[in-house]
């Protein structure tokens, strides 16, 4: 049976050009054109994943989240924005959302994008306990583990950006679970002087 992704976008030319990508990909698009709507499909279709718009009419993208995630905890939701600032990240990310696509999309990005996003559902539904799928609010057991598992392998310590390159998340995903993991003692920061410009900072897996 083939993946079904709802595309929750008010832009037609959009929802035109995702559905593409995912037919493209062998997955299954089913288009909403605001979050009420995206509601409504997501009891009818159970879908493996959705897409949101940050901006849509009738319900934006963050009361979209919210209510997605009442409904269902583990389904990944990706938000779709031009807005990079971390304090519109944190919102989503606290609301449940579990990653972001910057627009303009590429086809390329989007793709592996999704990809890593079932398979980290697929293995929190397979687990055999039913823990809670969120550690706190926000950090999701799946993507902490991802993003926990490269820095561990990793001897030098690295920027957010680089990180993010490696793990296929975006910036402000990443930037959310460093500074978590910061903030219990998992990772430790440093600067980077550089000979130009102001020191960089670096986060680095602490070994036991």
């Amino acid at each position: 049976m083939k993946v079904k992704i709802i595309i929750a976008d008010d832009n037609p030319s959009l929802q035109y050009m995702l559905s593409e990508i995912c037919k493209h990909a062998g997955w299954t698009p089913i288009i909403a054109e605001n979050g009420k709507k995206a509601l409504t499909l997501l009891e009818q279709y159970e879908p493996a994943l959705i897409l949101v718009d940050y901006h849509m009419p009738v319900m934006d993208g963050l009361k979209t989240v919210k209510e997605i995630r009442k409904r269902n905890q583990y389904i990944p939701i990706l938000v779709l924005t031009v807005d990079e600032r971390q304090e519109v990240a944190d919102q989503f990310i606290q609301a449940g959302a579990t990653d972001f696509a910057l627009k303009p999309v590429k086809a390329p990005d989007i793709i592996s994008r999704i990809q890593l996003h079932l398979k980290l559902a697929n293995l929190t539904n397979t687990q055999e306990d039913q823990e809670e799928i969120f550690i706190t609010k926000g950090i999701s057991k799946s993507t902490l583990s991802h993003i926990t598992q490269y820095l561990r392998g990793k001897r030098e310590p690295a920027p957010v950006d680089e990180i993010s390159k490696e793990v296929g998340l975006a910036y402000p995903t990443v930037y959310r679970y460093i500074m978590y993991l910061l903030e219990v003692g998992n990772v430790i920061q440093k600067d980077s002087h550089q000979k130009v410009g102001r020191p960089k900072k670096l986060y680095q897996w602490l070994s036991n």
